[in-house]
């Protein structure tokens, strides 16, 4: 499981999630951060609300992938 820091140095604002271990899956998620393409892509402009809500989404969704995948035989 990835880990980062959730405020950046002014500690009130969430800083970015990445883990600079960016690839994309087939659902357009990063594999990385948890972060879906769109919450990467309009990060600069949530407000810091918005922000929170991606961290626990992202934290969500990296909690319910933590198990490999495989490729189908």
């Amino acid at each position: 499981m990835a880990t980062f820091r959730k405020y950046g140095p002014s500690g009130g604002t969430p800083e970015s999630p990445c883990v600079r271990n960016c690839c994309l899956d087939n659902r357009d998620i990063c594999l990385g951060c948890g972060r879906t393409l769109e919450e990467i892509l309009h990060w600069n402009q949530y407000s810091p609300q918005q922000r929170e809500q991606a961290f626990r989404r992202a934290s969500q969704r990296r909690d319910a992938d933590s198990t490999p995948h495989f490729p189908p035989h």
